[in-house]
């Protein structure tokens, strides 16, 4: 991967292993996203999953795993120690690789923008993508929780969120979405009950009460061990290092009498940080990360396998053979035998190809009837097409392996032993994913059939076969997916989803017998 970038959404969800399972079914659908960790904390009652891969890929997983988590996250009933103000509380984006803060800034406005549209929650933007500096930092947009967010955005017009509705939503709250640095989530346990100590302990560590530099803080209870924490997050781990957070808590502790129990690391720590800690604490000398094992190993691999790509791009053809290739390979996997992929995956596949038909039909250009008519706006709107058409393949694409892996979370879930106590939340939640997927392809494709008819009356008669074709596979998408939806509503035992995605079928089929309609007319 040319570019790689990292997603670490906190939810306030920590005690329901079904509902967590669904969020990282939703990421694992998406093509060119790996799963990278999954942390869950009944005190703090919050979750942290972290993926990352390649920016578009990224930011579709980022929207599906906030949509799920709409779907299964109540905070009406949520209690936890941690702050919160979403059910997706906090979604940020961060670049790792050929990829710089301002492509993470991008895809938080986009992602953002999308969350607030498609699912009606206020969003607020934070750190690099904030759009004003009193909102710049995480704590300042949860102070009071829910409760003083929701004040702040009735009375202050300097509160109303970045996307989205004026009011929080009733169930899902608000989302923040941002960019940042990597940051380590690094906690220090203690021997003791005394929470006000954690809450001093933590206020004297962390940078905005005159501590620590990059250094956030707080003070936590942690009921079901009988403990208190004081919780940080590094933001630079090169100026406050992970050793020189843990000692400073730890003297503050022992002024107080308390005892340091024990510390751990939230999430994923980048290998820098382990190693400076190390070297610092056995005083090595002349220490090099180099002398890492798996470093060395990584880099010699990584040349290896450079050189193997070299070599493999060099005796590749282009052009019909390799897409011919490309055909046999999916056509052969398609008929294996297996469950997946199956009739979902075709449906989206059936999407992309319009979509491609379409696209192609405006890089031919409009017809000359059409431009005389129309002057130079026929080929600006054609343009826009085409980029739109372009978006619209490219959620096709990732919804042609989305689907595949979503029946396969079913699957493994209906496979658990009927003893199993979290066997039908796990049914019910892969069945929701499962059926959400073939609700985005039909969506999409209703979208991508729409534009396809804006198409053709402006281009060349030449390819008004072409685009005939589009518009029926797309219709063939359409109820491809619709088939798909109504098999996985049968099995689905949580009426309160089946009433939302059978509200949103009814207008899907309302639409699609509309497109038929036109389709009907236009042909005769």
């Amino acid at each position: 991967m040319e570019q790689i970038v990292e997603c670490v959404p906190n939810f306030s969800e920590g005690r329901n292993q079904a509902t967590i399972a669904a969020l990282v079914a939703a990421i694992k659908s998406v093509p060119g996203v790996f799963l990278l960790d999954q942390e869950m904390d009944s005190d703090h009652h919050r979750a942290v999953l972290t993926f990352a891969g390649i920016p578009a890929g990224v930011a579709e997983a980022a929207y599906q795993v906030a949509r799920v988590a709409t779907s299964l996250i109540d905070l009406r009933s949520h209690h936890g120690g941690h702050p919160r103000v979403g059910a997706t509380d906090v979604v940020p984006f961060i670049p790792i690789k050929g990829a710089t803060m301002e492509d993470c800034v991008t895809l938080a406005r986009d992602v953002g923008s999308r969350i607030a549209t498609e699912l009606q929650i206020p969003v607020f933007l934070y750190e690099r993508a904030a759009s004003a500096d009193h909102r710049r930092n995480l704590e300042n947009i949860r102070k009071g929780g829910l409760e003083g967010l929701a004040e702040r955005m009735r009375s202050d017009p300097g509160w109303s969120p970045d996307f989205g509705p004026s009011a929080l939503h009733p169930t899902a709250g608000a989302t923040i979405v941002g960019a940042r640095a990597p940051l380590i989530a690094f906690n220090v346990n203690l021997q003791s009950h005394d929470l006000n100590a954690a809450k001093a302990i933590a206020k004297k560590v962390r940078f905005s009460s005159g501590g620590l530099p990059c250094v956030k803080a707080m003070g936590v209870e942690l009921a079901t061990r009988g403990l208190v924490q004081v919780s940080m997050n590094l933001t630079n781990f090169e100026e406050t290092p992970i050793q020189v957070a843990f000692e400073a808590v730890k003297r503050e502790a022992e002024e107080r009498g308390i005892q340091v129990l024990g510390s751990e690391v939230v999430g994923l720590v980048p290998g820098a940080a382990l190693l400076h800690a190390a070297a610092h604490c056995l005083k090595l000398e002349g220490f090099d990360r180099s002398q890492v094992l798996e470093t060395r190993l990584e880099r010699a691999m990584a040349g290896g396998l450079h050189e193997q790509g070299a070599a493999v791009r060099g005796v590749c053809s282009a052009g019909m053979n390799e897409l011919s290739g490309s055909v046999t390979d999916f056509l052969e996997t398609l008929s294996a035998g297996t469950p997946t992929p199956g009739g979902g995956s075709v449906a989206a596949l059936a999407g992309a190809l319009a979509a491609s038909l379409g696209i192609m039909a405006c890089r031919i250009g409009p017809s000359k009837q059409a431009s005389t008519l129309k002057s130079g706006s026929v080929a600006q709107r054609l343009s826009m097409i085409e980029q739109r058409l372009l978006k619209l393949r490219t959620r096709f694409q990732n919804l042609v392996q989305a689907d595949a892996e979503a029946y396969e979370s079913v699957l493994r879930a209906f496979r658990l032993p009927k003893t199993e106590p979290g066997r039908a939340q796990a049914i019910c939640a892969g069945l929701q994913v499962a059926t959400q997927v073939p609700l985005e392809t039909a969506t999409v494709a209703t979208a991508t059939v729409t534009l396809l008819r804006e198409v053709r009356p402006l281009v060349k008669p030449a390819v008004s076969t072409d685009l005939e074709v589009g518009i029926q596979m797309g219709i063939a998408a359409i109820e491809g997916a619709r088939a798909n939806v109504l098999a996985n509503l049968k099995n689905q035992t949580n009426q309160e989803l089946v009433a939302a995605a059978s509200a949103k079928l009814k207008d899907i089929e309302q639409r699609l017998a509309e497109l038929r309609c036109e389709t009907t007319q236009t042909s005769s």
